[in-house]
């Protein structure tokens, strides 16, 4: 299973060492276009797009990492790519499903659920994905904007990390912002969240869905900032690791 290495966040370019992964991982840097933020962001997620999509077709299940949700979309895309149809299982602390009307913070990253499942289409790399075939796991810092629409009736289902319930149907990407992890368990998070499960229980729902067999790509988003000491780029590095296994 190949480990794609995406060390951006939005349209910003990382260090390879802000996200610590075991050796053997493909690192995609592609030159990005001088333009607006989308459109920078829409050649980032296609470049991913197309290594999915390569990787898939030869037969294996890839993992992406990168730093924020919004690759996501790209890892969605090529699985779309592909050939499937897939729904999506979203690992967050947060709701992700902000759209430009209603977003009071500008983060981008907060709109990264609503993309995939079609708002603003002209954004985005993908096919947008039935809200009947997502479901939002783990979210407790919601907006009131994103409370309003999850409790609409044409909005993903939501659940815990302990009960995951009934999966989408078919293929799947699955996606786990690493901040769906208790704050307290992994510092250094751009917009912690008290509360959380540990990630024993994160990496344990994660194998349930893998357990399925219809997981087509695996998406880890690690939103952080730059590691404050050796001690937390090794606990980074550890929990990589074993997510990545």
């Amino acid at each position: 299973m190949v480990t794609f290495h995406v060390p951006w966040h939005q349209d910003e370019r990382l260090t390879d060492e802000s996200i610590p992964l075991p050796a053997g991982a493909v690192t995609v840097v592609p030159v990005l276009p001088a333009g607006t933020t989308w459109e920078r962001l829409r050649a980032l997620h296609d470049a991913v797009a197309e290594r999915v999509a390569h990787q898939i077709t030869d037969g294996d299940v890839p993992t992406v990492v990168s730093g924020d949700c919004l690759v996501a979309l790209g890892t969605l895309a090529g699985v779309q790519r592909a050939g499937f149809d897939p729904g999506i299982v979203w690992f967050d602390a947060h709701g992700d499903v902000h759209t430009l009307d209603t977003t009071t913070s500008g983060y981008l990253g907060g709109l990264s659920l609503r993309l995939a499942l079609g708002a603003h289409p002209d954004l985005a790399v993908n096919r947008p994905v039935d809200v009947d075939r997502a479901l939002l796991v783990g979210a407790r810092d919601l907006d009131p904007a994103e409370i309003t629409y999850l409790d609409g009736a044409t909005a993903p289902a939501t659940r815990t990390v302990e009960d995951l319930g009934t999966l989408p149907d078919g293929p799947l990407v699955l996606h786990v912002d690493l901040d769906v992890i208790d704050a307290g368990a992994l510092p250094g998070l751009r917009f912690p969240a008290p509360g959380g499960p540990s990630a024993a229980a994160v990496r344990a729902a994660m194998d349930e869905v893998l357990r399925t067999g219809r997981v087509a790509a695996i998406d880890l988003a690690c939103p952080w900032h730059p590691a404050p000491s050796p001690q937390t780029q090794a606990e980074r590095q550890d929990l990589l690791a074993h997510l990545t296994s």
